[in-house]
């Protein structure tokens, strides 16, 4: 019922660190580069897949007439029974959404680091 907003409040909180750290490292950004990727970009990746998740299970959630486009949104809202329900729903899916969608993101961290910091192998030896 609204498992969604979960994931969708991690990514307003890594897109507001995402932008202080891109706007403290205007000029530094450059230097790491050299030595690898920089962190900005690999939370820019955490933001596309969380944001990306979101909106797919908003959408789902409208598909399935459990968001309205009026006051209070959420068909679950409407009666207190189903807000238990609801809350229960956002803290077992949602979180382990999030959760999941952030493993991931660590991992694709962890093999994007790997492969730049892979030695290049040397053209002239190979022959």
């Amino acid at each position: 019922m609204a498992c969604f907003t979960v994931p969708a409040g991690e990514a307003i909180v890594s897109t507001i660190v995402k932008k202080s750290i891109e706007k403290k490292n205007k000029g530094g950004e450059k230097a790491a580069e050299s030595t690898g990727i920089p962190f900005s970009r690999k939370l820019k990746w955490l933001t596309n897949l969380l944001w990306g998740g979101a909106v797919l299970l908003a959408y789902e959630h409208v598909w399935h007439g459990e968001v309205k486009p009026f006051f209070p949104f959420l068909t679950a809202m409407e009666n207190p029974e189903d807000k238990a329900e609801m809350l229960h729903e956002m803290g077992t899916v949602g979180v382990g959404m999030a959760l999941l969608v952030t493993v991931v993101w660590i991992g694709i961290c962890v093999a994007a680091d790997v492969i730049v910091k892979r030695p290049v192998a040397n053209t002239e030896a190979a022959k």
